[in-house]
């Protein structure tokens, strides 16, 4: 993470600057994932879902969690390059490292009012942390998936060599 930098911040950290931020009436967006090897697909993704309330804070999977979701060879970025990446981006407010394989302890805590995931996921009601939002009474909120982009397809195309995609 860049030195000094304010937007990656610890769960005891984030609580607080919520806390501050709630008190005065602004209302959170969170959304969490891998985010391993940016592209345009998390860039458009991001800034959507930071147009939805007054400030986006992203949760981002540890190293050991996104091995555990997506195998051995996974994440190709560290968690403090990829959290350095996020945190660079004027549509995202605040960055957390999570370690769990989902954010379900995360938005229990935070308690989002607006919890956003990518079109991916048919039924909204099918993420593990849907339980959690409608528990307290969030919103959650879908974002289209953006065809022909993951980082899966990328990771794909560098290895067999393929120019743009």
């Amino acid at each position: 993470m860049c030195p000094g930098s304010s937007k990656l911040l610890t769960l005891p950290q984030l609580r607080q600057k919520v806390g501050k931020l709630r008190a005065t009436g602004l209302r959170m967006v969170f959304t969490n994932g891998c985010f391993d090897l940016l592209h345009w697909g998390h860039l458009r993704y991001l800034q959507t879902a930071s147009g939805l309330g007054d400030y986006l804070v992203v949760g981002l999977n540890s190293d050991s969690s996104v091995e555990l979701l997506k195998g051995e060879t996974r994440p190709l970025f560290a968690q403090e390059h990829r959290a350095e990446l996020l945190a660079a981006l004027t549509c995202v407010d605040y960055v957390t490292i999570f370690s769990e394989p989902t954010a379900r302890e995360l938005v229990a805590v935070l308690k989002p009012e607006v919890y956003v995931k990518g079109g991916d996921y048919a039924d909204p009601k099918l993420l593990p942390e849907a339980e959690e939002v409608l528990k307290y009474g969030g919103e959650i909120r879908l974002m289209p998936h953006a065809e022909g982009i993951s980082t899966s397809i990328l990771i794909s195309a560098i290895s067999q060599g393929k120019g743009r995609l």
